[in-house]
Protein backbone atom coordinates (compact mmCIF):
# COMPACT_ATOMS: atom_id res chain seq x y z
CA UNK A 1 0.00 0.00 0.00
CA UNK A 2 1.13 3.53 -0.83
CA UNK A 3 -1.34 6.01 0.64
CA UNK A 4 -1.40 9.79 0.43
CA UNK A 5 -3.59 11.34 3.14
CA UNK A 6 -4.52 14.99 2.65
CA UNK A 7 -1.13 15.75 1.14
CA UNK A 8 -0.32 19.33 0.25
CA UNK A 9 3.03 20.38 -1.18
CA UNK A 10 3.89 23.87 -2.35
CA UNK A 11 6.81 26.20 -2.88
CA UNK A 12 6.57 29.91 -2.08
CA UNK A 13 7.13 32.25 -5.04
CA UNK A 14 6.96 36.01 -5.55
CA UNK A 15 3.48 35.59 -7.03
CA UNK A 16 2.24 33.28 -4.26
CA UNK A 17 2.31 29.56 -3.56
CA UNK A 18 3.12 27.16 -6.38
CA UNK A 19 1.17 24.02 -5.52
CA UNK A 20 2.50 20.61 -6.52
CA UNK A 21 -0.23 18.75 -4.63
CA UNK A 22 -3.27 20.32 -3.02
CA UNK A 23 -5.00 18.30 -0.29
CA UNK A 24 -4.61 15.02 -2.21
CA UNK A 25 -5.79 11.70 -0.76
CA UNK A 26 -4.93 8.78 -2.97
CA UNK A 27 -4.16 5.05 -2.75
CA UNK A 28 -1.66 3.68 -5.28
CA UNK A 29 -2.20 0.06 -6.31
CA UNK A 30 0.34 -2.42 -4.97
CA UNK A 31 2.89 -4.43 -6.95
CA UNK A 32 2.33 -2.42 -10.09
CA UNK A 33 4.80 -0.54 -12.30
CA UNK A 34 3.48 3.01 -12.44
CA UNK A 35 4.48 5.94 -14.65
CA UNK A 36 4.23 9.46 -13.22
CA UNK A 37 3.35 11.77 -16.10
CA UNK A 38 2.75 15.50 -16.42
CA UNK A 39 3.89 18.74 -17.98
CA UNK A 40 7.33 20.17 -17.34
CA UNK A 41 7.17 21.90 -13.96
CA UNK A 42 4.13 19.97 -12.76
CA UNK A 43 6.12 18.53 -9.86
CA UNK A 44 6.73 14.94 -10.93
CA UNK A 45 10.26 14.83 -9.49
CA UNK A 46 9.05 16.50 -6.29
CA UNK A 47 6.38 13.82 -5.90
CA UNK A 48 9.01 11.14 -6.42
CA UNK A 49 11.33 12.70 -3.84
CA UNK A 50 8.46 12.74 -1.34
CA UNK A 51 7.80 9.06 -1.97
CA UNK A 52 11.50 8.45 -1.33
CA UNK A 53 11.34 10.53 1.91
CA UNK A 54 13.88 13.02 0.57
CA UNK A 55 11.28 15.82 0.63
CA UNK A 56 8.19 16.06 2.79
CA UNK A 57 4.68 17.50 2.41
CA UNK A 58 3.77 20.87 3.88
CA UNK A 59 0.77 19.07 5.37
CA UNK A 60 -0.73 15.60 5.28
CA UNK A 61 1.24 12.35 5.23
CA UNK A 62 2.47 9.58 2.95
CA UNK A 63 2.14 6.07 4.37
CA UNK A 64 3.48 2.79 3.05
CA UNK A 65 4.52 -0.69 4.13
CA UNK A 66 7.10 -0.82 1.32
CA UNK A 67 10.75 0.18 1.01
CA UNK A 68 11.75 2.72 -1.64
CA UNK A 69 15.04 3.43 -3.35
CA UNK A 70 16.34 6.96 -3.62
CA UNK A 71 15.38 8.44 -7.03
CA UNK A 72 17.75 6.89 -9.56
CA UNK A 73 18.13 10.09 -11.54
CA UNK A 74 19.08 12.10 -8.45
CA UNK A 75 22.44 13.74 -9.02
CA UNK A 76 23.09 14.97 -5.48
CA UNK A 77 23.16 13.28 -2.11
CA UNK A 78 26.88 12.56 -1.83
CA UNK A 79 29.32 14.28 0.53
CA UNK A 80 31.88 15.98 -1.69
CA UNK A 81 34.86 15.80 0.68
CA UNK A 82 34.38 12.07 1.28
CA UNK A 83 35.66 9.42 -1.11
CA UNK A 84 33.35 7.35 -3.25
CA UNK A 85 34.05 4.36 -1.03
CA UNK A 86 33.34 6.34 2.14
CA UNK A 87 30.06 7.60 0.69
CA UNK A 88 29.02 4.04 -0.17
CA UNK A 89 29.86 2.86 3.35
CA UNK A 90 27.95 5.79 4.84
CA UNK A 91 24.79 4.90 2.90
CA UNK A 92 25.19 1.25 3.90
CA UNK A 93 25.32 2.20 7.57
CA UNK A 94 22.19 4.33 7.18
CA UNK A 95 20.42 1.19 5.95
CA UNK A 96 21.75 -0.91 8.84
CA UNK A 97 24.05 -3.16 6.84
CA UNK A 98 26.54 -5.43 8.62
CA UNK A 99 30.32 -5.14 8.15
CA UNK A 100 30.34 -8.09 5.76
CA UNK A 101 27.43 -6.63 3.78
CA UNK A 102 29.15 -3.25 3.59
CA UNK A 103 32.34 -4.87 2.31
CA UNK A 104 30.40 -6.80 -0.37
CA UNK A 105 28.39 -3.76 -1.46
CA UNK A 106 31.50 -1.54 -1.68
CA UNK A 107 33.22 -4.18 -3.79
CA UNK A 108 30.20 -4.48 -6.09
CA UNK A 109 29.85 -0.71 -6.54
CA UNK A 110 33.56 -0.27 -7.29
CA UNK A 111 33.47 -3.02 -9.91
CA UNK A 112 30.18 -1.93 -11.48
CA UNK A 113 31.02 1.79 -11.62
CA UNK A 114 34.46 1.14 -13.17
CA UNK A 115 35.87 4.11 -11.24
CA UNK A 116 39.19 2.43 -10.51
CA UNK A 117 41.46 4.61 -8.35
CA UNK A 118 38.81 7.35 -8.24
CA UNK A 119 36.68 5.15 -5.97
CA UNK A 120 39.17 6.07 -3.22
CA UNK A 121 39.24 9.77 -4.11
CA UNK A 122 36.90 12.58 -2.94
CA UNK A 123 33.57 12.91 -4.77
CA UNK A 124 34.37 16.58 -5.50
CA UNK A 125 37.03 15.37 -7.96
CA UNK A 126 34.44 13.41 -9.97
CA UNK A 127 32.85 14.45 -13.23
CA UNK A 128 29.03 14.36 -13.39
CA UNK A 129 29.29 11.11 -15.33
CA UNK A 130 31.44 9.51 -12.63
CA UNK A 131 29.00 10.59 -9.94
CA UNK A 132 26.19 9.11 -12.01
CA UNK A 133 27.98 5.76 -12.33
CA UNK A 134 28.64 5.64 -8.59
CA UNK A 135 25.01 6.50 -7.76
CA UNK A 136 23.69 3.99 -10.28
CA UNK A 137 25.87 1.17 -8.98
CA UNK A 138 24.93 1.95 -5.38
CA UNK A 139 21.21 1.86 -6.26
CA UNK A 140 21.58 -1.56 -7.86
CA UNK A 141 23.44 -2.92 -4.82
CA UNK A 142 20.34 -2.62 -2.61
CA UNK A 143 17.06 -4.53 -2.69
CA UNK A 144 13.95 -2.36 -2.52
CA UNK A 145 10.24 -3.07 -2.94
CA UNK A 146 10.04 -0.06 -5.28
CA UNK A 147 12.68 1.42 -7.54
CA UNK A 148 12.18 5.17 -8.01
CA UNK A 149 13.45 6.17 -11.44
CA UNK A 150 13.58 9.85 -12.43
CA UNK A 151 14.20 9.84 -16.19
CA UNK A 152 17.54 8.02 -15.95
CA UNK A 153 17.55 4.39 -17.07
CA UNK A 154 21.25 4.34 -17.81
CA UNK A 155 24.41 6.42 -17.42
CA UNK A 156 27.84 6.76 -19.00
CA UNK A 157 29.10 6.24 -22.54
CA UNK A 158 27.41 3.96 -25.07
CA UNK A 159 28.96 0.75 -23.73
CA UNK A 160 28.25 1.64 -20.11
CA UNK A 161 24.70 2.77 -20.94
CA UNK A 162 23.98 -0.68 -22.37
CA UNK A 163 25.48 -2.35 -19.31
CA UNK A 164 23.61 -0.17 -16.81
CA UNK A 165 20.24 -0.46 -18.54
CA UNK A 166 20.56 -4.26 -18.73
CA UNK A 167 21.42 -4.38 -15.01
CA UNK A 168 18.48 -2.14 -14.15
CA UNK A 169 16.00 -4.15 -16.21
CA UNK A 170 17.16 -7.29 -14.40
CA UNK A 171 16.68 -5.51 -11.07
CA UNK A 172 13.17 -4.47 -12.08
CA UNK A 173 12.23 -8.15 -12.39
CA UNK A 174 12.45 -8.32 -8.58
CA UNK A 175 10.99 -4.89 -7.73
CA UNK A 176 8.09 -2.66 -8.66
CA UNK A 177 8.78 0.67 -10.35
CA UNK A 178 7.65 4.27 -10.08
CA UNK A 179 8.95 6.00 -13.20
CA UNK A 180 9.11 9.67 -14.19
CA UNK A 181 9.78 9.93 -17.91
CA UNK A 182 8.77 11.87 -21.01
CA UNK A 183 9.83 8.95 -23.21
CA UNK A 184 6.60 7.22 -24.22
CA UNK A 185 8.46 4.18 -25.56
CA UNK A 186 10.19 3.64 -22.21
CA UNK A 187 6.95 4.15 -20.29
CA UNK A 188 5.20 1.50 -22.40
CA UNK A 189 8.15 -0.86 -22.04
CA UNK A 190 8.25 -0.74 -18.24
CA UNK A 191 4.92 0.44 -16.81
CA UNK A 192 1.48 -1.13 -16.42
CA UNK A 193 -0.41 1.93 -15.19
CA UNK A 194 0.02 5.68 -15.02
CA UNK A 195 -0.63 8.69 -12.82
CA UNK A 196 -1.21 12.12 -14.33
CA UNK A 197 -0.02 15.01 -12.14
CA UNK A 198 -1.78 18.18 -13.24
CA UNK A 199 -2.56 21.41 -11.40
CA UNK A 200 -2.09 19.90 -7.95
CA UNK A 201 -4.21 16.81 -8.58
CA UNK A 202 -3.48 13.15 -9.29
CA UNK A 203 -5.47 11.12 -11.80
CA UNK A 204 -4.86 7.37 -11.99
CA UNK A 205 -5.25 5.27 -15.17
CA UNK A 206 -5.10 1.51 -14.76
CA UNK A 207 -4.01 1.07 -18.40
CA UNK A 208 -0.73 2.83 -19.17
CA UNK A 209 -1.83 3.47 -22.77
CA UNK A 210 -4.80 5.44 -21.48
CA UNK A 211 -2.48 7.38 -19.16
CA UNK A 212 -0.20 8.26 -22.07
CA UNK A 213 -3.18 9.39 -24.15
CA UNK A 214 -4.41 11.61 -21.30
CA UNK A 215 -0.90 13.01 -20.80
CA UNK A 216 -0.53 13.84 -24.49
CA UNK A 217 -3.93 15.58 -24.47
CA UNK A 218 -2.93 17.74 -21.50
CA UNK A 219 0.41 18.54 -23.14
CA UNK A 220 -1.37 19.97 -26.19
CA UNK A 221 -3.43 22.37 -24.09
CA UNK A 222 -2.17 25.84 -23.12
CA UNK A 223 -0.64 25.91 -19.64
CA UNK A 224 -2.81 27.51 -16.95
CA UNK A 225 -1.57 30.81 -15.54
Amino acid sequence: MIRLKGVTKYYPTKSGRNYILKNVSFDMPSKCNIAILGRNGAGKSTLMRMLGYIEFPNSGEILSDYTFSWPLGLGGGFVGNMTGKANVKFVCRLYGKSKDEIKAIASYVKEFSELGKYFDMPIRTYSSGMRGRLSFGLSLAFDFDYMLIDETLSVGDTRFKKKSKEALMKKIEQSSVLLVSHDVKTVKEICDSGIILDQGKLNFHEDVSEAIEAYETINKQPASK
